[in-house]
């Protein structure tokens, strides 16, 4: 090779190599800004009982893992929730029928195979089998799912760079704290990307405040013992409130002029003032069912099925805040016992992306019709002040956020 080309090709690499160190010395900082905060947190572990062995092996060499949704990293715009299919899925394609009715028949074959800690498990916590069971469902597929990223590094990840911070440096210290309690493996404590794990999806808070060890192991292994992940989510839902022998909704009958903005869980009565106002149960009701006070659940405003939520609807909604969600473990566990989907049908509706709702609960802060959180999620209070605002604009008012909605909002700026 001439002598030329050479020094040409010496120049290229070294080129090469220091652009390559540039663009990694910003990583590596940050892994060492990274490594300095777990190293910072030994003291909160130690207060927690966590013992110094236990420490330096499960943080050697641990590192972050950016690409994690929920981040705020600067430069890099918030991910959000991750595109959760609860908050972006139409309910049609949420609440499947195949995957409802293909649980539901799984249910029923596991109902009668636990039959015995189900039974000890509502003695105790007043939570029926059916409930728990499609909770199980639900987060793992009952189990065929495994979580893909070690606990640890999300938690890890989280408490240093997510966008709430506070609250998953807790979740690190009690993750370390069943680590060095032997509660768990390394090598079991697998996660999503929020740090909930095992068969019925806890965060360790829930874990340490709501695990149940209903096979006397010594732990409530809520990753390879289904008695205990059930029990403890049985645990968990009577914790934040479950009312025995309380359904957790009635799908209804709404009327034509049905008001959507009622469907706030602030605005609720006993299931008879809404049977006199023409809201038609689907079921018969016993008189005990009828003085229970309920709120108004329209998913998809005027369309597709409406229900009268009792207070148990709530605490499922603790479990994970969807409406969607909670629809979905619901109808999952009335299949088990009856074979009836809803019925009434979900519309062929659209979903607008998370940035439209943002745009559009922001513009339904400025009017004074929307007070609560600005996260892009068309929920309860969402919906309500839509139709508040369809009303004020003599729009349609079906409280369901649509494009032409949005424009209208854009066009009336």
């Amino acid at each position: 090779m001439p002598a030329g080309c050479r020094c040409l090709l010496a120049g290229l690499i070294a080129w090469t190599l220091a652009l390559s160190i540039a663009a990694s010395a910003p990583a590596r900082a940050a892994d060492a800004a990274f490594a300095q905060f777990i190293a910072s947190l030994w003291p909160e572990a130690q207060a927690a009982g966590v013992s110094r062995a236990t420490f330096e092996r499960e943080t050697a060499g641990l590192e972050p893992d950016y690409k994690l949704p929920d981040l705020a990293l600067p430069g890099r715009p918030s991910t959000g929730a991750g595109g959760q299919a609860e908050f972006v899925q139409v309910p049609a394609a949420y609440v499947k029928e195949a995957t409802i009715a293909r649980l539901a028949a799984e249910g029923q074959r596991l109902m009668q195979k636990y039959k015995a800690p189900l039974d000890r498990i509502e003695a105790m916590f007043g939570v029926p089998a059916p409930v728990v069971l499609a909770i199980w469902g639900r987060e793992t597929d009952f189990g065929r799912y495994t979580s893909p990223h070690d606990a640890l590094k999300v938690l890890a990840t989280q408490a240093y760079a997510g966008r709430r911070k506070d609250q998953y440096r807790t979740e690190f210290i009690l993750a370390l704290k069943m680590l060095n309690d032997g509660d768990v493996s390394r090598k079991d404590f697998r996660a999503s990307w929020a740090g909930a794990t095992g068969l019925t999806q806890f965060l360790p808070s829930d874990y340490v405040k709501h695990g149940v060890d209903l096979d006397g192991t010594g732990h409530a292994d809520i990753w390879h013992s289904v008695p205990d992940a059930l029990a403890s989510a049985a645990k968990q839902l009577a914790d934040k409130g479950w009312q025995p022998g309380v359904r957790w909704a009635y799908e209804v009958l709404a009327p034509v002029n049905a008001d959507c903005t009622m469907g706030v869980p602030e605005f609720k009565q006993p299931i008879g003032e809404w049977i006199r106002a023409r809201y038609a149960p689907v079921r018969r009701l016993s008189a005990t069912e009828v003085a229970q006070p309920a709120s108004l659940l329209q998913p998809e405003g005027t369309y597709g099925p409406a229900f009268l939520t009792t207070a148990n609807y709530f605490v499922i909604k603790q479990y994970n805040f969807s409406d969607l969600y909670v629809l979905f473990v619901g109808h999952l566990s009335d299949r088990m016992t009856d074979p009836s989907p809803f019925r009434t049908p979900w519309s062929a509706s659209s979903q607008l992306k998370t940035k439209s709702v943002e745009a559009m609960q922001k513009h339904l802060a400025r009017l004074g019709l929307y007070s609560d959180k600005i996260d892009g999620k068309a929920g309860m209070q969402t919906r309500a002040a839509l139709g508040a605002y369809q009303k004020s604009a003599g729009l349609k008012v079906d409280c369901w956020p649509s494009e032409a909605v949005l424009n209208a909002m854009n066009a009336g700026r």
